[in-house]
C-alpha cells in the first residue's frame, strides 16, 4: 500500500451495520486492516465486544429499524471516530415461509430489518457527506435483489428495495461526491447458510451434505462464496480510484446472475 493510500485510508470512518458475524465481521476487519476507523453496530453486545477483540473498533449495540435507535448510535460513533465517511449496510435477516403462509410479522420484519434500517441508516449520514463532498454508502444486497426465490419472498421484496433505493440514491448524490453501490452475494459461507441448511434439513429429511448442496447448486462454480471475497470489494469501492462506480449491482455468486 502507497503512502498516499494509508493517508487516504487513515482519514475514513466507516460504520458497518451487522458487523459483528459472518460477512459484516469480514468487511469491518479487511477496512480496520486497511487502516480505517471502524464503527462496528449490531444488537448482540456480545458478539460486538468478540469481534472487537479480534481487531481494532469501536462498537455500538444497535437495532436498525428502530429511528432512535440508529439516531442514538450515529451520534455517538460521530463523537468517538468523527464523521462517518463509509456506510455498509450489511446487518439484514432472512426467514422462509410459502407467500400463502407468511402472516403479516414476518413481511414486514423482513422489510424492516433489510430495507427500512438501511433507509435509516442511510438517511443518518447522507446529509454530512453531502456537505462534505464525499462519501460511500455500500448496501450488501444479495443476489435476492436480482432475481426471485421460492419461499423467501418477503426478503426478496425487500432487498429488491434495497437496489431500488441503490440506483436512485446514486443518482441524486452523483454531483455531490458520494457514491453509492449494491454488492449483491450468492450464498455465502456464513452461519446464516448454516441456518439454511438446518431449516431445509429439519422440512426436507436431507442429510446436511445435501442440503448443502441444494444451496450450491445455484453457483454455477459448485461452491459458497466467502465472506473475505464480499470484504475485498468493499475495500475497492471505498478506495480514491473507485470515485466513478456508483448506481451499481455487483454481484459476487460464481455466475449465477
Amino acid at each position: 500500500m502507497t503512502a498516499n493510500l494509508k493517508s487516504y485510508y487513515s482519514l475514513q470512518h466507516a460504520v458497518v451495520t451487522g458487523g459483528a458475524s459472518g460477512i459484516g465481521e469480514a468487511i469491518a476487519e479487511q477496512l480496520a486492516e486497511a487502516g480505517i476507523r471502524v464503527t462496528l453496530m449490531g444488537r448482540d453486545q456480545e458478539k460486538l465486544l468478540a469481534a472487537a477483540s479480534r481487531f481494532k473498533a469501536a462498537i455500538r449495540q444497535v437495532d436498525i429499524s428502530k429511528p432512535e435507535d440508529v439516531n442514538r448510535g450515529f451520534a455517538t460513533a460521530v463523537q468517538v471516530n468523527g464523521p462517518v465517511t463509509i456506510l455498509v449496510n450489511n446487518a439484514g435477516a432472512a426467514e422462509t415461509s410459502t407467500f400463502a403462509r407468511m402472516d403479516d410479522e414476518l413481511w414486514n420484519r423482513m422489510l424492516a430489518v433489510n430495507l427500512t434500517g438501511t433507509y435509516l441508516c442511510t438517511k443518518a449520514v447522507v446529509d454530512s457527506m453531502s456537505e462534505a463532498g464525499f462519501g460511500r454508502i455500500i448496501n450488501i444486497a444479495s443476489t435476492a435483489s436480482l432475481k426471485g426465490y421460492a419461499y423467501v419472498s418477503a426478503y426478496c421484496a425487500a432487498k429488491h428495495g434495497v437496489l431500488g433505493l441503490t440506483r436512485s440514491l446514486a443518482l441524486e448524490l452523483a454531483r455531490k461526491g458520494v457514491t453509492v453501490n449494491a454488492i449483491c452475494p450468492g450464498y455465502t459461507d456464513t452461519e446464516l447458510v448454516s441456518r439454511s441448511v438446518d431449516t431445509i434439513v429439519e422440512r426436507t429429511g436431507m442429510d446436511r451434505e445435501q442440503a448443502l448442496a441444494e444451496l450450491v447448486s445455484s453457483n454455477p462454480q459448485g461452491r459458497l462464496i466467502k465472506p473475505e471475497e464480499i470484504a475485498e470489494t468493499v475495500l475497492w469501492l471505498c478506495s480514491p480510484n473507485s470515485a466513478s462506480i456508483t448506481g451499481q449491482a455487483i454481484a459476487i455468486a460464481g455466475g449465477e446472475v
